[in-house]
């Protein structure tokens, strides 16, 4: 699918399988997030521009490959989204963080912004927003157009599940942004979730109704 980059690695489909467990503990879920989060991190990241520098090992001088340009930043859409970010943060430590705020009406299912902070020069990094469901895509949506208002350029998508519906709806809305998921499942349901999915990602990742 244009557009869409779905991470088939054996590991990331064997934490997926225990997290879509509904016996899975509030504990288990966060844990593989955090774990599955820090693997799709070392795949959204794999065609970073790196620049060549002279370093001195033990033995003698060489040029060796560095990460290029600015850090990236890494924009987690609340609350569910935090629950990528301590993963990625362990492989990118240096990545700033920006933090959107929305949330879903339950009657019209659209995004409702609370909450925006960013780095300053964001429109000069390259941000990889973070949401684990991509059901409806009105959240995604709605946190791109955001980014976009601050002239950020370059911008990439990574959720845990999407439905096919949610894909349509982001692609439509921003053709320009990649989407990265370990799974496309079946549809949504008549409450915006997508089945046969995992439930609601922030209630399982927090322990709340």
């Amino acid at each position: 699918m244009e557009g869409v980059i779905v991470v088939d690695h054996p590991l990331v489909q064997h934490k997926l399988t225990l997290m879509r467990d509904k016996n899975r503990s509030t504990k288990g879920f966060r844990q593989l997030l955090n774990e599955i989060g820090r693997l799709l991190c070392y795949e959204v990241t794999r065609d970073l521009p790196l620049e060549m520098v002279e370093i001195e090992t033990p033995l003698t001088k060489m040029q060796a490959p560095r990460v290029a340009g600015k850090k990236l930043v890494l924009a987690p859409i609340l609350r569910a989204g935090e629950g990528f970010l301590e993963g990625m943060l362990d492989l990118v430590p240096s990545a700033r963080v920006a933090h959107i705020g929305l949330y879903r009406d339950p009657e019209t299912l659209k995004a409702v912004e609370y909450y925006f902070k960013a780095p300053p020069d964001v429109a000069e990094r390259l941000v990889i927003v973070l949401d684990p469901m991509l059901a409806t895509a009105n959240s995604a949506v709605a946190a791109i157009e955001r980014l976009k208002a601050r002239d950020v350029k370059d911008i990439r998508f990574v959720c845990l599940l999407a439905a096919p519906e949610g894909i349509k709806h982001l692609r439509e809305a921003h053709p320009d942004v990649t989407i990265w998921t370990a799974a496309i499942d079946s549809h949504l349901n008549d409450h915006g979730y997508i089945v046969p999915g995992l439930g609601d990602a922030g209630d399982r990742i927090y322990g709340t109704k």
